[in-house]
Parts: C-alpha cells; sequence; structure tokens
C-alpha cells in the first residue's frame, strides 16, 4: 500500500489493457455554467430506475404531492423509493416508455406540476459528525440515491460495509466524448462533493481516499484541489486521458495496480468506488434532507443550437429538453425527402449511449447526457441500412478490449445464441463500452450483439429461477403430503393398538370385551342362519336333507333367500297398506249404511207396533161382542166337541202380544244404534 501512494506522489500510475482515444467534443458544453430550467408542465416518473426491484405505491391517482415527498416505499434492500421532483397533482398511474435501449414500456408516475415547487417539511443536519452510521445509512435509503455514474446500484448497500477498506476512489474521470456533466459539478459544487466524501470516510474508514480525474478537466483538478488541501488523506489523482478510465476496473487498475478478477467484487480486493455525482447526491441528502429528484444532464451536440449543461428534474420527457436546448431538424428535407431518415437522439454517449425513438422518455438518475449529432458530424447515426460486413479477423477489436475478452468470438456465439459459450468467454465482463466497434473495419455493431445476448441469458436465467422455484414447491408438497400420510398411518395404529389393548382388557367377572364381542357376533351369525333356514326353498321331489346338510346352509342360497324375504317384506307391507286402506273405506261406508238402515228399521218398527195395536183392539172388541155368546157356544161345542171358535181367539191375541213386544225391542234397539252413531260422527269430526 505504501508503494501505491509513493506511486500516486510521483505521479506515476499503471495502465490497463487497451483503450481509445476518440475525439473528445467536450469544448460544445464545458465553457458555460450549468443552466437552471424553468418547471415543466409534467412529469412522468419511472417506478424503477436502478438495478434492484421497484418499491411499492405510496400514492393514487387524484393525491397532491409535495416537493421531496417519497412517492413509493419497500422493505426489500435492492428497492430505492422516487421521491416528487416538485409539487402537483398524481393524474395517472400507467405503462410508458421509459430511457432502455429495448425501447420497452414500464409502470410510471404522471405528475402535473402545479408550478409553486411546494417543499415538503425538512430537516437540516448542519453538523454530519453527530449522526452514527445506521443513521446515515437509512437516510442514503430513504433519499433513494443509487450510483449516477451508469450501472445505478443502491448506494445504501454499497456503503453498508464491514471494516477493512483500504481505498475509497472516487470516480471523477467522465472519459466518453461529448459529456461534461461532471466536470461542471465539480467546478460548482467541489465543496459539496467533499462534504459527500467525508460522509464516506465516517461511514467506510478508508485507509486512503482517491479521486481519479483526466487531465482534460484543469478547472474541475483545481477547484478539488481548492477544496480537498486541508485533507491529507484524499489524493486527487489526474490521470491521462484516456477511454475507458472511467470504467471501475479499470480505474482500479490504474490507481492501485489491481486486477478484479471476473466474477468477483472490488469490496473483495477492499476497495470501494463511487461516483462524484453519488457524493454530491449523499451530501444533499444527509445534510440538506433532499432526496434524490435532480441532477445535471449534458444537452451537446451540433444540431442543438445551445447546447449547455442543465439542472434537470427527473422525470422530465427529452423532448422538452430538447426545445430548451434550440434542438434543430431538417423538418423540410424531411418533408420533402420521405425515405430520408429521422435524426438521431441518443441517450448518453457516443459510445455507450443507445438512440430513442420516443422523445417522451424521461429522465432518470442514470441519465447523464442528451447527444442530438447533425449528418455532418455523425453520418452513420443517420443511416439506418447496415454496412456491416463479414469479419476479415484483424484483431483490432481484441487490442483495444478493456476487459481482455475476445469480441470476434463473442459476437459469433451470440449471433449463434451458443450461452454456454458465452459464458465461457465471460461475456458479462463486457462494460459495454464501445472501443470494438469503433476500431472494427467491418463496421459490425459488436456491443449491440452483447446487449441483446445479455438480455436473453437474463432472461433464461429468470426462467430458470421460476422453473427451480416451482420444482421447490413441487417437492415441498409432495414431502408435505407423505409426512401427512404416514401421520395419519400412526395414528391409526395406536388408535388400533389401544382398541385392542381396550378389548383385551378383563372385566370384574373375569371376561374380555373381545369375547364378548366374540358371543354376540355368533349370536347374531346363529340369528342370521336360522332366517335363512327358514326362507330356504323346500327340496324338490322327495330328497331330505340329511343332518349333515343342515348343519350349514350354502352362502349364495342364503343370499337368494334373504333377497325373497326382503322382497316378500316389502310385498306383505305393500299389501298391508291396501288393506288398511280398504278397510277404512269399508268402515266409513258400513257406518253410513247402518245410519241409513236405522233409519229404514226406525220406520218399519213403529209401523209394525201401530199394526200390533190396531190388531190388538180389534181382538179386544171381538172378545166383548163374544162375550154374551160364550155360554151358549160353550154348549155347543160341548155337543158338537168343536172349541175352534175359543182357540182362534186366545191365539190370536197372543200373536198381537209377541208382536208388540218384538216392536217395542226393535224400537229400543234403533234408538241405541242412532245414539251411537251421533257418537261417533262428533269424534270423527
Amino acid at each position: 500500500m505504501d508503494s501505491i501512494i509513493e506511486r500516486i506522489n510521483q505521479g506515476k500510475f499503471w495502465h490497463f489493457h487497451g483503450g481509445i482515444h476518440p475525439p473528445e467534443q467536450k469544448a460544445i458544453t464545458s465553457a458555460k455554467p450549468i443552466k437552471q430550467l424553468a418547471l415543466p408542465k409534467q412529469l412522468i416518473l419511472p417506478l424503477q430506475q436502478h438495478i434492484g426491484r421497484q418499491g411499492d405505491l405510496l400514492v393514487k391517482v387524484g393525491d397532491k404531492v409535495l416537493k421531496g415527498q417519497a412517492l413509493t416505499q419497500s422493505a426489500n434492500p435492492m428497492a430505492v423509493p422516487v421521491h416528487a421532483p416538485t409539487s402537483g397533482t398524481i393524474t395517472a398511474i400507467k405503462k410508458s416508455v421509459i430511457a432502455h435501449p429495448s425501447g420497452l414500456s414500464e409502470l410510471c408516475l404522471f405528475i402535473d406540476v402545479d408550478g409553486e415547487d411546494t417543499w415538503k417539511k425538512r430537516e437540516i443536519c448542519q453538523d454530519f459528525s453527530k449522526l452514527n452510521n445506521q443513521e446515515i445509512i437509512k437516510k442514503i435509503a430513504e433519499a433513494g440515491i443509487a450510483g449516477m455514474g451508469g450501472a445505478g446500484f443502491p448506494t445504501h448497500i454499497k456503503v453498508n460495509t464491514k471494516p477493512g477498506i483500504d481505498f475509497l476512489i472516487i470516480n471523477a474521470a467522465e472519459c466518453e466524448p461529448y459529456i461534461t456533466a461532471d466536470d461542471l459539478l465539480m467546478r460548482e459544487q467541489s465543496e459539496a462533493i467533499v462534504d459527500g466524501i467525508k460522509i464516506l470516510d465516517q461511514l467506510l474508514t478508508p485507509t486512503f481516499i482517491l479521486i481519479g480525474i483526466e487531465d482534460n478537466k484543469p478547472q474541475a483538478i483545481k477547484a478539488l484541489q481548492q477544496a480537498t488541501k486541508h485533507n491529507a488523506k484524499i489524493k486527487v489523482c489526474v490521470l491521462p486521458t484516456k477511454y475507458p478510465t472511467g470504467g471501475e476496473k479499470q480505474l482500479i487498475k490504474i490507481l492501485t495496480g489491481k486486477e478484479v478478477n471476473s466474477g468477483t467484487l472490488p469490496i473483495n480486493s477492499g476497495i470501494v468506488v463511487q461516483n462524484v455525482a453519488t457524493c454530491f447526491a449523499i451530501s444533499d441528502a444527509v445534510i440538506n434532507d433532499i432526496p434524490l429528484i435532480r441532477r445535471v444532464v449534458t444537452l451537446t451536440g451540433n444540431a442543438l443550437s445551445k447546447p449547455q449543461n442543465f439542472w434537470v428534474l427527473l422525470g422530465t420527457q427529452v423532448s422538452y429538453l430538447l426545445y430548451q436546448a434550440g434542438f434543430v431538424s431538417e423538418v423540410s428535407e424531411k418533408k420533402s425527402t420521405p425515405n430520408s431518415a429521422q435524426p438521431p437522439v441518443i441517450m448518453g454517449g457516443p459510445l455507450m449511449g443507445f438512440s430513442i425513438l420516443n422523445e417522451q422518455v424521461p429522465i432518470i438518475k442514470t441519465s447523464n447526457c442528451i447527444l442530438a449529432p447533425s449528418k455532418v458530424e455523425m453520418p452513420s447515426a443517420f443511416d439506418h441500412n447496415s454496412n456491416e460486413v463479414e469479419c476479415i479477423r484483424c484483431g483490432q477489436c481484441a487490442d483495444v478490449c478493456p476487459s481482455q475478452l475476445l469480441p470476434q468470438e463473442l459476437q459469433w456465439s451470440a449471433k449463434a445464441k451458443d450461452h454456454q459459450q458465452l459464458a465461457q468467454l465471460n461475456l458479462f465482463d463486457c462494460i459495454d463500452c464501445g472501443a470494438c466497434a469503433y476500431v472494427c473495419p467491418s463496421q459490425i455493431p459488436l456491443v449491440q450483439y452483447y446487449r441483446v445476448a445479455k438480455a436473453e441469458i437474463r432472461q433464461q436465467q429468470q426462467l430458470d429461477i421460476k422453473a427451480e422455484k416451482a420444482k421447490a414447491r413441487f417437492e415441498a408438497r409432495k414431502f408435505r403430503l407423505e409426512q401427512e400420510k404416514i401421520a395419519r398411518q400412526v395414528k391409526h395404529e395406536k388408535a388400533a393398538a389401544a382398541r385392542k389393548a381396550t378389548m383385551n382388557k378383563k372385566s370384574a367377572d373375569g371376561g374380555t370385551a373381545s369375547s364378548a364381542v366374540a358371543a354376540a357376533l355368533a349370536r347374531v351369525k346363529a340369528k342370521k342362519a336360522a332366517k335363512n333356514k327358514n326362507t330356504e326353498f323346500p327340496v324338490i321331489g322327495s330328497e331330505k336333507q340329511n343332518d349333515n346338510d343342515q348343519a350349514e346352509i350354502s352362502p349364495v342360497k342364503a343370499a337368494i333367500a334373504r333377497a325373497k324375504a326382503k322382497r316378500l317384506a316389502r310385498e306383505t307391507n305393500a299389501e298391508s297398506s291396501v288393506t288398511t286402506k280398504k278397510e277404512v273405506i269399508q268402515k266409513q261406508s258400513v257406518t253410513n249404511d247402518s245410519t241409513q238402515n236405522n233409519i229404514i228399521d226406525d220406520k218399519k218398527a213403529r209401523i209394525a207396533i201401530a199394526i200390533a195395536k190396531a190388531k190388538a183392539k180389534k181382538v179386544q172388541a171381538n172378545k166383548s161382542s163374544t162375550e154374551k155368546s160364550e155360554f151358549s157356544t160353550e154348549i155347543k161345542q160341548e155337543k158338537t166337541g168343536e172349541k175352534v171358535q175359543n182357540t182362534t181367539t186366545a191365539a190370536e191375541e197372543k200373536k198381537a202380544r209377541i208382536a208388540a213386544a218384538v216392536a217395542k225391542a226393535k224400537l229400543k234397539r234403533i234408538d241405541k244404534a242412532q245414539q251411537a252413531s251421533t257418537t261417533n260422527s262428533k269424534e270423527s269430526t
């Protein structure tokens, strides 16, 4: 480590492999200060502007928000919130085109700006040294700060490391052509940047702090040296201009001579790298309680009449920035020549940037440049017809690759979609610097092949992860079902053992429950056998069963007998129900008939009584009329020996009396029947 510091003090540095020296084109904007823009009418805020996951929404359509108010939150450490860059109203939450080479749409918040720029309540911290590390990390996380150099890694994770950091490297190289955002920021906000470096020093406690800056930024170098002259721990390292010095691994190699192996992170070598814009954001968040809601963006290119660096609110649309910078497009030529190419607009620099087809794309946390070149300045950007030819295997791409890869072999494997071979060739060590495509004589857009291949591999990895999770869930479910089955089996076995023990337990009389059950079963079987014997069909003919045949009945015959017995029982029940119904009907008819007969008999009895009375009167009259001649008649009868008249009269009198008695008896019987019928009818009613 001492040797490293000695070399740095002597102005001697290491070199990384490859690299190029393209025209810088930084003078277009480097001579103008950063300009403050007027508030736009609408802001579009993507929920995810960093590596990791998007947060959960805290607002809904129609809500009024204040400047600096958090709009999302998440308990996941890889999710950082987004904040309202100014006050306004949430008018929509929907998908919109984002700043990405794919041109895909993601969920965004639409804010209509009210123009008042009203802040939320803030807590200013004049002395951050009084805060402990956890409080500082919490402030950084809640401010939504992610790496502003390009990758967008959540800063609160990067600074929350264990002690043992040798070097904290501040990346101030800004090596890509045209871009001067960090250069102007260092000139105008050097004190705030140094405050951010001091906060990182308190968190990480590194042995040395190295600021790596290229020698093509003399004013920024002077400003940083002036701001750090009282801190011997911080060393401003002026590096020779070479692209891509600003790459993380390349800057580490230049300053320390250490190689970061493939698949490892700088933290494993005791090194942490932060961008100067990130340091400024940390200072703003911890000291001034200002979340990451703005950044410096370079608007450059010969198609702009007023190129300059601007303070831009996150969510500002590119079209608004182009208007502010005086975007000049060849509109008349486009109208007269329908087949002519659209003027390109590039987000980022000419080497690592990408063309945007929709000018409604918003500025995000990692946007540092909008490039609008003219046709003379960058004719290849206007020609959409591919001029790519076959690789001539000159090897220039491998010579300039700062990651020491084999670009031509990577391109062949990417075209063949051979992901396994791409992994072996360390595709993900590529930093997309574009140096290989810059020197390619065959005009092959190598970086585009690599980006597509990386996206495909990441997509396949996501699918593999989902498949593994699904498999794990299936295996867990299968295991759970097996465990439940075993548990049920054990439970049943225990219950069976308990029942067996209960059955075998002796009672007071010396017997067991099992023997009692066996006896009961035997009785039931005997009853069934008896029933089956009774219902068995008789033997055909004169054959008789012997004693052995009667001991046991065939199961088939027993089943047939039981079936017939059931059928006979059903028929008997049916007949009994029918008979019961008939009896009821007959009883009712008999009751009615008896009532009618009683009435008729009553009439007949009365007639009979009347006739009997008439006969009795007639007999009495005959008796009185014949009393006078009774004596003479008797003499005559004695003489003649005949007593016919007396005999006849006595017989008729006797018959009349008997008839009267019978009639009275019938009348009494009829009266009783009528009374009984009346009582029955009342009860039935």
